[in-house]
This record gives C-alpha cells, structure tokens and sequence, in this order.
C-alpha cells in the first residue's frame, strides 16, 4: 500500500528553499523571535497508556548532574537518559510501535505486511524491530556514514537493509519510491501528502515527555526552565514543542534545537523564516544529518521553539566525557544537548545569549541524551 507523494521516484519537498550552511563565525547560534504566548493542542493519554503495556516498559532515567550545572551557573541541570529505551538504545524505540500500532488497525486484510524506511541508524532499527515482533517483514535504506556495526544491527532485526550512495534525503527519496501495492512507507519526516504516518510517530515521543514531567515533580521540581532538543529532521522537536506549548503555562519552559554545525537545517530554516534545505556534511552525530526540515513539524518550530545552537564534532566529543562521569554510556546524538548548552551559556556572548532566554543563575535545564554508544559505534 502507497502512503506517499511521489514524482519520478523522488519524495515531493514542496515550500522549501536552498541555502548554503551558514559560515563558522554566525553558525552557532539563533534566537527565535517569536509569539511566546502561542500555544497548541495537547497529545492525549493513549500513547503513555500504549506504551506501558509493552513487555519490558519502564520510564528511561532522568539523571542529574550537578557538576555540569556548576559549569554552566545554573541551578540544576538533568540528562534525560535514552541509552536505553524499550531494549534498543535510543528514543526512537517510541515512535515506531505506536505508528506500526495505529496503522495495522487500518491496513486491509490480516497481513503480514511489508514496512519501508529509510534511516540514519536508530529509526530504522526500531521499525524493523517492531515489524519482526509483530509478525511483519521490513526494508530498510540507508545512507553513506552509517556506521557498518549500526547497519548489522538492524539486519539482525530481521530486515533487508538496501545502501544509499548519498546523503539521508536520497535514502528517503529511494524508500518513498519503493513503498508500492504489497509495502506501506513508515518514515519519520514528511513532505505535503505524506504526513498521517510522520504524525504518528511524533505521537509515540509523547511519552518521553510524560515521563521527565513525574521525574521532576518527584525530585520536587515543578517544571523545567530550559530543555535542549537534538534535532534531525525535527519529529522529537515537535513533539516537545506540542508538550510544553500546550501546558497552562505554554511560554514557561524554553525549548532550543541542538544540530551539527554541517547540517544545521532547523537553524538555517528559523533563521530564514522559511523551510531551508541544506547541503550536509560528515559527522559523527549520524542520526542529526538531516539537510531538510519535516514539513509537519516545520510550523511547530518556527512557532514553539525559542532558539537554535549548532555544534561541531569536537564540541560534542567533549561532551561525552561528563555523560560517562554520570554513569551515561552516549552515542554522538547523546552529547550534542551538553555541547549545545555550552555553546549556549559559556564563552564570549554566553551572558547576553542567558539574558536572551531568561536562564538565571537558579533554572532548571533538561538535556535529551537520545542514543546509546551502541546506536552509533563511529562515536567510540
């Protein structure tokens, strides 16, 4: 079954512009300039209640590290820990069964059926996982830089995993064009006419959200100050602007994007006011390289998010050693939330950057460490 947009092969990316990435004197940051008392519709409790009745369910951990907020002169600072989630080593492990979930209810006949992907690591293993435990077959495309080791991983799930010689784009051009009449097309970013399934997947991240929420108040904080997103083609982002933009409160908690510095699509995007596609470069943060905005979250972004850091391969290297120091066994994705923070917060411009966002010298920070070291071995 066909649920893409396609033309001649290649997914449609209607309402974007180019541009270059940015230069390394302005890459590292952007302050979004806008409406901070817009707010959104809430995701319902089905999702937290869908996850708890999978085998092996627990909320992952939400870790302080009181070292990092003394380095970054705030009060408290926690790593949302998602080395481990659901048994794969990364957050990912959220969306896809609620997606797989929701659509088998709707697809024809009694399946087996066949799911298409594309992925830079994580996505990808978590589809062909849930298809393996639910009985159904799954393909998978993957780009250059995936590391050997996370593609072996996914093809222990069962699935048939297809090499891309290009960037993640092209693998997601490739998997739109093979989904057709026996294959159903699950992937996490979306283009216009191909948004219900990109919708559901941003769904199944509600719980990671849920979960930091009681974390907190059980640590006695009421709500966190700041909470820094990794972003790729920006799902998880949307789904912690519907969380927090939603609340009573929507302009309490500010929320940034953390990218690589060679594939910084939602800031070049914020910054333009535009959806922006970019040319990518290598990076270690693998599952972050993503040269074009989903067009579903495209608008939560540019309405809910307060500001974008970019970070380079060394500035999230040398996050991971205070990660390690706090018990976090993080993969690249995992460091870029702590080196964004202190791309954010240090050197010169890190007071008026602080002022911008209203981060005093007692807030709360939340950091999403998004995969394990397993998810992505190019990091070791």
């Amino acid at each position: 079954m066909v649920l893409a947009v396609t033309h001649k092969g290649h997914a449609v990316r209607g309402g974007t512009t180019r541009a270059d990435n940015p230069s390394m004197a302005d890459r590292s940051w952007h302050l979004n300039p806008r409406d901070r008392s817009w707010s959104c519709a809430q995701v319902g409790p089905a999702v937290l209640a869908f996850h708890r009745s999978l085998p092996g369910y627990a909320p992952t951990p939400l870790v302080p590290l009181p070292a990092v907020a003394a380095e970054l002169g705030v009060g408290r600072v926690y790593a949302k820990d998602e080395s481990s989630r659901l048994g794969l080593p990364a957050f990912k492990a959220l969306g896809a069964p609620w997606a797989m979930h929701r659509l088998v209810r709707e697809l024809p006949g009694d399946g087996p059926y066949t799911f298409v992907t594309a992925t830079d690591g994580n996505h990808g293993r978590a589809v062909a996982r849930t298809a393996r435990l639910l009985g159904h077959r799954a393909r998978v495309y993957v780009p250059d830089g995936v590391h050997p080791a996370a593609v072996a991983a996914i093809e222990r799930e069962g699935a048939s995993v297809t090499r891309v010689r290009g960037p993640y784009d092209d693998a997601v051009a490739r998997a739109a064009a093979d989904a057709d009449d026996g294959a159903v097309l699950l992937q996490d970013t979306a283009w216009p006419g191909y948004e219900t399934v990109p919708a559901l997947i941003v769904e199944g991240y509600a719980t990671l959200f849920a979960e930091v929420d009681g974390q907190l108040a059980a640590d006695g904080v009421a709500a966190a100050d700041g909470v820094i997103v990794p972003m790729g083609v920006g799902s998880l982002g949307q789904a912690a602007v519907t969380h927090y933009r939603s609340r009573s409160d929507p302009a309490r908690t500010r929320l940034v994007a953390a990218e690589p510095d060679v594939a910084a699509c939602v800031l070049a995007s914020l910054r333009a006011g535009v959806p922006t596609t970019i040319e990518t470069g290598h990076t270690i943060m693998a599952g972050l390289n993503a040269g074009t905005v989903s067009s579903l979250a495209w608008p939560f972004l540019r309405d809910g998010l307060d500001a974008a850091v970019a970070v380079t391969d060394d500035e999230a290297r040398a996050a991971a050693r205070p990660l390690r120091d706090a018990g976090i066994d993080a993969g690249p994705c995992g460091w870029a939330a702590l080196a964004a923070a202190r791309v954010l917060l240090l050197g010169d411009g890190g007071d008026a950057r602080r002022d911008a966002l209203g981060i005093g010298p007692e807030a709360v920070l939340v950091l999403l460490v998004t995969e394990g070291a397993e998810a992505n071995p190019a990091g070791r």
